[in-house]
């Protein structure tokens, strides 16, 4: 087993159910940020092609692994989301286009499955 997972399916978002992806993320075996970080990438990898207009993160990351998964993602998506338990909203930290600004707020019952 990995030290690192990524779980990926399709959800809409907002009014206008614009398609996202939303990745799940979360710790595997117990491991270092060094093993982590490449954990991740490969788990990216894993996937397949990915690409789209926004990427919604949500789950358990060390800043190194969220870091390498942020920057991987957001040479394929417009816009990268990530989950701000606090807020229960996803907080827009990449955007690439005209829709969403940096820090716009995406709460949680506007993400339909």
């Amino acid at each position: 087993m990995a030290s690192y997972k990524v779980e990926k399916s399709s959800v809409k978002v907002s009014w206008d159910e614009q398609p996202a992806d939303l990745f799940k993320v979360g710790f595997g075996d117990p491991a270092q940020n060094d093993v982590i970080v490449r954990d991740a990438v490969k788990a990216l990898d894993d996937l397949g092609e990915l690409h789209g207009a926004m990427a919604l993160i949500n789950g358990p990351a060390s800043l190194p692994a969220a870091a390498v998964l942020i920057h991987r993602l957001s040479h394929r998506y417009e816009t990268i989301a990530v989950f701000d338990p606090k807020l229960s909203a996803y907080v827009v930290v990449i955007p690439h286009g005209n829709q969403w600004l940096l820090g716009d707020l995406i709460r949680m019952d506007n993400v339909k499955a």
